[in-house]
């Protein structure tokens, strides 16, 4: 069964954050997932995840600048303390909000291997402190043609590569359609190849990022064929909706009348 997250960070923007649960779960949503909740206490982030029944199902850990441009700091070897800190926090949030995942972002950063040296450490720090509460660190190959030149890695062999040096079992791949799909295609046998090592999947159509449906891929024919895989993860929906984000799901009403069943 195909299990869609709302991403709050995405979806439902006319409402204060803490309301998007509420908006959430009564278009029947089971799960949701952010960007960042740090600007919020984490026991009211909690309270309202537990009052709307819904499971925070990942989020990012601190990523440095974001407002300046900065989209994570893993892989910048002079901002190791900096990093670390932001892996206490994340921790201390995820425990409190019950998420099993923390995606780390590598950062703007050339392939060097000072660079991936410091990456590969931070990964391994990270990891093995999530590993005492069960928590996994995710990494994801990001686009680097549309959404954010200079990203570490944009294609999976880069990650996993990154991944396996890492050598950490609670280190998983984020899979991101829309990503992959503008740096790889051929998304159905890459994601058949790759499903061991998936931890979380994300959503969106291209061009755009925006709801499935709106361009080039196929997600009913693609979901389906992720479901018959066996993937029984959540799957994201961080896209950007063109409107009111409730009239836009028509795309996805089976699935969440599915969940609601």
């Amino acid at each position: 069964m195909v299990k869609l997250a709302a991403n709050l960070s995405m979806m439902f923007q006319d409402l204060p954050f803490l309301d998007r649960f509420d908006a959430a779960e009564a278009t029947g949503f089971y799960g949701v997932e952010f960007m960042f909740p740090y600007d919020h206490d984490p026991a009211d982030v909690a309270a309202r995840a537990q009052k709307c029944g819904l499971e925070v199902v990942l989020f990012n850990l601190p990523a440095g600048d974001w407002a300046g441009g900065e989209r994570g700091i893993a892989a910048l070897p002079d901002r190791v303390e900096e990093f670390r800190a932001g892996v206490a926090k994340g921790l201390n949030y995820a425990r409190t909000l019950g998420c099993p995942r923390l995606h780390l972002m590598a950062g703007k950063a050339p392939a060097s291997a000072e660079f991936r040296a410091a990456l590969v450490s931070n990964i391994g720090y990270a990891a093995d402190l999530a590993a005492a509460d069960g928590i996994e660190i995710l990494i994801e190959p990001i686009n680097t043609r549309v959404d954010i030149p200079g990203y570490f890695y944009s294609t999976t062999e880069e990650a996993l590569s990154v991944m396996d040096e890492a050598a950490r079992s609670n280190v998983r791949l984020q899979y991101d359609i829309y990503h992959m799909q503008i740096m790889e295609g051929d998304l159905a046998r890459t994601i058949e190849r790759l499903l061991p090592r998936i931890g979380h999947m994300q959503l969106a159509d291209n061009p755009g990022r925006a709801e499935p449906g709106s361009g080039e891929i196929n997600y009913p024919w693609l979901l389906s064929h992720i479901d018959a895989l066996g993937y029984d993860g959540w799957i994201g929906c961080e896209y950007r909706p063109a409107g009111d984000t409730k009239a836009g799901l028509g795309w996805a009403r089976d699935y969440l009348n599915s969940r609601r069943a």
